[in-house]
């Protein structure tokens, strides 16, 4: 898929690739040492999501703009690619054409999506336009805040949910940041007043 799109791309007036990676970690190594204005950013990677990629890129990398290419066209992928800083949003089965124009939209700033994301994104505001963000979590995160919400440690729950300590911290993680909280104090106090909600 890489060799396909350099090649797809490399004919394009303009476009200029400067180098591709296989995960997020080739990517930041390659950033290191090399000035791109667009990254092209898989969602699904070995060792470290497309989402948690962007999150890295805009706190270390903010002047590169990125667009998710993704066959995945999940909710969490969508919403959170974009709180994560992801300029545009694209399918993989998009046509080349319109892959090569919102790469130069992005690159000029504009944030694009395709159809299908941009569906999600009205069917969302459409349901819910003063949504509390709960509606964006998973079922996982769902039983996981449910949890916090009681008071429970991170301990408990991955004993309780039968899972490792560390995917309960990134379930907390992936809370804090879809709900907007500073801290699990404050996290705890709205899952527990948006109980009915969830």
């Amino acid at each position: 898929m890489r060799q396909g799109l350099r090649k797809l791309l490399e004919i394009e007036p303009g476009v200029t690739v400067s180098g591709a990676a296989a995960s997020g970690q080739e990517a930041l190594a390659l950033l290191a040492t090399t000035t791109v204005d667009v990254a092209l950013v898989d969602a699904k990677m070995p060792g470290m999501d497309g989402v948690a990629l962007i999150r890295r890129l805009a706190a270390e990398h903010p002047s590169v703009a990125c667009v998710i290419l993704t066959t995945f066209d999940d909710d969490e992928y969508i919403f959170g690619g974009l709180a994560a800083g992801a300029r545009g949003f694209l399918l993989k089965d998009t046509p080349p054409d319109e892959l090569v124009t919102t790469l130069r939209r992005a690159a000029a700033g504009e944030t694009v999506l395709g159809s299908p994301a941009a569906e999600r994104v009205v069917a969302r505001l459409r349901t819910d336009p003063h949504g509390t963000g709960l509606e964006a979590l998973s079922a996982r995160e769902r039983e996981v805040g449910d949890l916090i919400a009681q008071g429970a440690h991170n301990r408990e729950i991955a004993r309780r949910l039968f899972i490792t300590e560390g995917t309960v911290k990134n379930h907390v993680t992936a809370l804090l940041r879809k709900l907007g909280m500073r801290d699990r104090t404050q996290l705890a106090l709205f899952l527990a007043k948006h109980r009915d909600q969830r």
